[in-house]
C-alpha cells in the first residue's frame, strides 16, 4: 500500500511548472468530489436502502444542527424546495427525523433527527473518521496543517 507520504513525492516528482501543478490539483478535487459522491450513497445506504444521497446529507445537517426548517436545508445545499421537501419527507417515513411545529413561527415546520438516525450516524462519523486517520496517518503536523489551510480556503469559494 502507498503512503500518503509517498504519493505526495510521486506528485511532485511530475509536476514541471505552476500550470502542471495547477492541472494536477483540479484533476484530484475532480477525483475528491467523485469519491465524496461515492461515500455519501454508501453512507446513505447503510442508515437505510432507500435513503438517498440527498436525503443523507440533509439529514447530517439536521443531525449536527440539533434543528432545522425546510428553508434553511434548501439555502444550505442550494437545492430546490420541492427537492427538500421530497427528501424530508422520505426522512420522516423512514423515522429519521421529526417533525413540530417552530416555536417561534408556528407556520414552519422544525426537523430534528431521531435517536435512532444519531445513532446510525454516530457510527458512520466513527468509520469514516478511523479511515481519514488511516489514510493521513503518514502526514507531519505540518502537512496536515496546510492540508486544512488549503480545504479552508476552498470551503470559502
Amino acid at each position: 500500500m502507498r503512503t500518503v507520504t509517498g504519493v505526495l513525492a510521486e506528485d511532485a516528482a511530475r509536476v514541471d511548472d505552476a500550470d502542471d501543478a495547477l492541472a494536477e490539483f483540479q484533476w484530484r478535487l475532480s477525483m475528491m468530489f467523485s469519491r465524496a459522491r461515492m461515500l455519501w450513497k454508501e453512507s446513505a445506504s447503510r442508515i437505510h436502502p432507500d435513503l438517498q444521497p440527498a436525503g443523507y446529507k440533509l439529514l447530517a445537517f439536521v443531525a449536527r444542527t440539533g434543528t432545522a426548517n425546510a428553508h434553511q436545508l434548501a439555502e444550505a445545499f442550494e437545492m430546490d424546495k420541492s427537492v427538500v421537501s421530497r427528501q424530508v419527507r422520505a426522512l420522516e417515513d423512514l423515522g429519521l427525523v421529526v417533525s413540530r411545529p417552530d416555536e417561534v413561527d408556528g407556520r414552519l415546520r422544525v426537523l430534528a433527527a431521531t435517536p435512532a438516525a444519531h445513532e446510525a450516524l454516530q457510527s458512520l462519523r466513527a468509520d469514516h473518521a478511523a479511515r481519514l486517520r488511516a489514510i493521513l496517518a503518514g502526514l507531519s503536523p505540518d502537512e496536515l496543517a496546510a492540508a486544512s489551510k488549503v480545504v479552508r480556503c476552498l470551503s470559502d469559494l
